[in-house]
């Protein structure tokens, strides 16, 4: 095992530092093989009994993305109706997804049915094939933030247009829709917090003992 020094571990705080989930993107384009390589990176992550039930679509065809597109934006229609006065105001004013402009568009779905690793840690926890994935996404995230690359992760979506759009089972579930290309700007700090939607909370305020 390679030996990680001091060096070494301020340079990977200053990684989880600048991690933004990213909005806005340059059009500009990934490199040939960039997303694959990262979702190589993705998949070392760990998983619930060896299961590995990450799958990855890239979403390069037009017409899908335009559906997802139009699905955000008639979902976002609708959390914008939830919200009254100043808040709804300032959430008119948040830019939540850049589906237009980044160059890449990737959907992470959990297959929950997979036999690979043989159930283990999934009786008592289902779930944990999603937390899996959730996993995989985060391994990939810190991998392309380590290149320069942003993702943004779009929840304003229905899930089951996402799946009928890509054609995907019915079975998968799906965990994130992320755009993915080279930010316009660089800061330390989430746009949500930038903006004044909400600000970040300090480590000891999500601390219990027992």
């Amino acid at each position: 095992m390679p030996e990680f020094d001091d060096q070494f571990r301020a340079r990977l705080h200053d990684l989880f530092a600048w991690r933004r989930d990213v909005r806005r993107f340059r059009s500009d384009p990934l490199p040939a093989g960039a997303l694959e390589r990262l979702i190589e990176t993705a998949c070392l992550a760990p998983s619930v009994g060896l299961s590995q039930p990450w799958r990855f679509v890239i979403v390069d065809d037009p017409a899908r993305r335009q559906t997802v597109l139009d699905n955000f934006s008639a979902c976002n229609a609708e959390a914008l109706d939830a919200y009254h006065g100043e808040r709804a105001q300032l959430y008119a004013r948040l830019k939540l997804a850049g589906l237009r402009e980044a160059p890449g568009h990737l959907a992470v779905f959990a297959d929950r049915g997979t036999d690979v690793g043989h159930g283990v840690g999934r009786r008592t926890m289902p779930e944990m094939a999603e937390y899996s994935v959730v996993t995989a996404v985060t391994t990939m995230w810190f991998a392309a933030r380590a290149e320069g690359i942003g993702m943004g992760w779009v929840s304003i979506l229905d899930p089951s247009v996402v799946a009928d759009a890509l054609d995907i089972p019915r079975d998968w579930r799906l965990i994130g829709y992320f755009c993915i290309g080279y930010p316009e700007g660089e800061d330390d700090r989430p746009e949500l917090e930038r903006e004044g939607w909400e600000h970040r909370r300090a480590a000891t305020d999500h601390i219990l003992r027992r």
